[in-house]
């Protein structure tokens, strides 16, 4: 059983899903607002998080911010009913697990929940990261990819890893850690966007007993943890500045002093550094000390956007159908014309990461041996229109009302006509369904 957080302001929805949960063994607290929330999780202890997008008092995003700045390894999963997944992808570059769209499919939501809890567990997150196998692809960019890797990996040189989220970054620098001469020493990854400035130095490394409120014994830190080893730090772009000058000391003296403490312990780890951005701009803003990049790019490694790999990608579909299918006890063989067509057009801003997450859904919702259009998210049906649009690209507003009533046109068709029903899926009133219904011409 675990504790769950739902923060949603719709009462009636949350109440159906406290039900829904309850009767599956979880125990369950409804909130409807942030600045509650927040102080709800300084005070109790939760295994999960659900949470709108969008509540009276502000946006989600702030609860994953807050829950980072605690220290806090709570997975957390969005729910937003914009049918946008840039929102989403958003959320998971900030530290969410997991997103989810509503109307909520009660089969995809206990499949996320599933996922996100075993994440708290080392072994159950080691499993669920090679689910997401960097397999190699046969496009020139891929094999362009490995000699790199298989190039570097030997030497004793610092990486970075730069590519859009969800391209597989902590992969290519666990194959680097496999393919070097300290392989069979630690590999430790550090996610630098999940760790407060105030301790980040802490975990980093180390502290002795009396260091600060709360160090009621000594702790390692990671460097230490991963000494003769690689010691992977994602989203290194994170990392405050006072983190930084000790991080820059750490590897230009191969030493480093815990908090609290005059000693000072000598390490040999080997730093592999990951990044969503290109930090150039954020030495030229003063967010990251330029002397410590240098240090950091000794060489670098640029990983390929999903959209950028040509026919690796039904390669990937093809692969992650038959990860599905074995986890999710499916017998899915094919894909229908036009899902696969759909599938194919999508510009998957969420990489390898969102892919996985789609197709395990459309597994899921797949009965039968072949899949079909209405399994995929319509969130990819919008956003395929989107980019079809002649123009689409100079007027904003048209995009938005062209995918505001392909939106209500097909909530109508899975609501039956049922207006009440269409609103309540829509989140909105009946009075602003008619008056959408009618700008737009919907009979």
């Amino acid at each position: 059983m675990a504790k769950i957080l739902i923060l949603d302001d719709d009462t009636t929805f949350a109440q159906l899903l406290e039900g829904f949960l309850q009767k599956n063994g979880h125990e369950v607290t409804l909130i409807t607002h942030i600045k509650p929330a927040l102080k709800l999780i300084e005070s109790q202890e939760f295994d999960l998080f659900i949470i709108d997008y969008r509540l009276p008092d502000g946006i989600g995003f702030e609860v994953i911010t807050h829950s980072r700045n605690l220290g806090l390894s709570v997975p957390i999963i969005i729910m937003t009913s914009f049918n946008d997944v840039r929102t989403a992808v958003k959320s998971m570059q900030m530290g969410a697990f997991d997103y989810i769209t509503k109307p909520v499919n009660p089969d995809e939501l206990l499949m996320v929940i599933k996922n996100s809890l075993a994440k708290k567990d080392s072994k159950a997150a080691k499993i669920e990261a090679t689910d997401l196998d960097f397999i190699k692809g046969k496009s020139a960019i891929a094999d362009k990819l490995y000699e790199h890797i298989a190039l570097v990996a030997p030497t004793d040189m610092s990486v970075i890893i730069q590519g859009e989220s969800g391209t597989g970054k902590e992969f290519a620098a666990r194959t680097l850690h496999q393919q070097s001469k300290r392989s069979n020493k630690p590999f430790i990854a550090i996610d630098c966007g999940a760790l407060s400035k105030d301790l980040a130095a802490s975990e980093l490394f180390g502290h002795v007993k009396g260091a600060f409120t709360g160090a009621l014994t000594d702790k390692k830190g990671q460097f230490e943890a991963a000494n003769g080893g690689t010691l992977f730090l994602d989203e290194v772009g994170n990392l405050s500045y006072e983190v930084q000058i000790k991080l820059l000391r750490a590897l230009q003296e191969r030493v480093i002093q815990p908090l609290g403490s005059t000693k000072q312990i000598a390490v040999d780890v080997r730093i592999i550094a990951a990044t969503n951005d290109d930090l150039i701009n954020s030495i030229s803003g003063g967010e990251f000390r330029e002397d410590l990049y240098h240090r950091l790019n000794e060489f670098k490694i640029q990983l390929p956007a999903l959209r950028d790999r040509g026919g690796d990608l039904e390669l990937f579909i093809n692969h992650f159908i038959g990860l599905s299918n074995r986890n999710l006890k499916r017998n899915v063989k094919s894909i229908s014309a036009e899902a696969k067509s759909l599938l194919l057009s999508y510009d998957w801003p969420g990489n390898l990461r969102e892919l996985s997450n789609v197709i395990k859904r459309m597994v899921l919702l797949t009965p039968g041996e072949i899949a079909q259009v209405d399994a995929l998210p319509d969130e990819m049906m919008i956003a395929v229109n989107q980019q079809t649009l002649p123009g689409s690209s100079f007027d904003l507003k048209a995009v938005n009302e062209q995918n505001e009533k392909a939106l209500i046109s097909e909530t109508l068709l899975k609501a039956k006509h049922n207006k009440s029903k269409a609103a309540k899926m829509l989140n909105i009133d009946r009075k602003t369904l008619y008056a959408k219904m009618e700008r737009y011409g919907i009979d």
